[in-house]
């Protein structure tokens, strides 16, 4: 049994855009004809591979079938480069990856920058907790992602990128009202504290590590990496922010460190393992740049 590589396409088409009649716009067919080759590879392989839901969500089939399609899209593209065919918008190649807000709110762009100046290739890119983005891989939905997931995923190859260092720091007045003992971060206590999302756990584990009921402080959310770093510029509450964002205001006086140990959060690129120089080409410059612009992750790193 084969699997007809244009009916893998379009549960591709369907899971990317969420709807069939989204799908149908994308590929340029009728919604009836996206749901007849959905069917159709449907009673090929003997098993749903879409719920139709809104948005659709696939099945453990569907995401294999996925998988293959992406797989032989990337092939596709290598291949097209090879023999010189590559580069015109038609040949144009999407990249689905995953990364974590940090990473894409400070140094992640630039080796994507880099990559499409030379290749013929464009991005998606699926922002989600570094804790998560494996998952993204899993269901491959994305060809690579930054994760704190130093195990492989199946399928995948792993590369360390370095430690994203977090330290505990507000404005100077907020400081002054809510931290009177400036050497004893548990004076803390009841501070209102900037969390990303409710998954954001590094406030959490820093209150702990202060001796702080983290039941205790009041929680603003605010789910936008730069719009996270301003909220606590400021003054609406402490968080702790990467060096790549809290450098320059420290160093001006407007943001001081609150104490306590930083924590380093230990990054990994893990990509799908083929033979792939595209793919290659990525993981090269996305793990060069991880490299000179984190920290060394350390054997006791979270």
């Amino acid at each position: 049994m084969r699997i007809p590589i244009e009916l893998a396409e379009t549960v591709a088409a369907v899971a990317d855009e969420g709807t069939l009649d989204a799908a149908a716009r994308r590929l340029r067919l009728t919604p009836s004809a996206v749901s007849q080759r959905i069917k159709a590879l449907e009673e090929q392989l003997g098993r749903v591979v879409l719920v139709r839901s809104k948005p659709a969500r696939l099945t453990e089939a569907g995401t294999a079938v996925v998988r293959m399609a992406r797989q032989v899209a990337l092939l596709e593209h290598d291949t097209l480069t090879e023999l010189g065919a590559g580069g015109s918008a038609e040949t144009h190649t999407s990249v689905p990856l995953a990364v974590n807000a940090d990473s894409l709110a400070t140094w992640f762009l630039a080796p994507l920058a880099r990559l499409a100046e030379r290749h013929p290739i464009v991005f998606e890119l699926h922002r989600d907790d570094q804790d998560f983005t494996a998952g993204l891989l899993e269901s491959g939905t994305v060809m690579g992602a930054v994760t704190s997931r130093a195990t492989p995923v199946a399928g995948c190859r792993v590369s360390a990128l370095g430690a994203m260092r977090y330290e505990a720091v507000a404005t100077p007045a907020f400081a002054r009202r809510w931290m009177p003992d400036a050497a004893s971060p548990a004076t803390l206590v009841g501070a209102p504290v900037v969390d990303f999302d409710r998954r954001d756990d590094l406030q959490t584990l820093w209150l702990r590590a202060s001796g702080i009921d983290e039941s205790l402080p009041a929680r603003h959310y605010v789910p936008a990496s730069n719009d996270f770093a301003t909220a606590v510029r400021l003054g609406l509450g402490w968080a702790l922010l990467p060096d790549f964002q809290s450098r320059d205001a420290l160093a001006a006086g407007e943001l001081v460190r609150l104490g306590g140990a930083p924590i380093d959060v230990p990054l990994y690129w893990q990509q799908w393992n083929l033979r792939s120089p595209l793919l290659g080409a990525i993981a090269d410059e996305v793990v060069a740049e991880g490299r000179r612009v984190l920290r060394p992750i350390r054997a006791d790193a979270r």
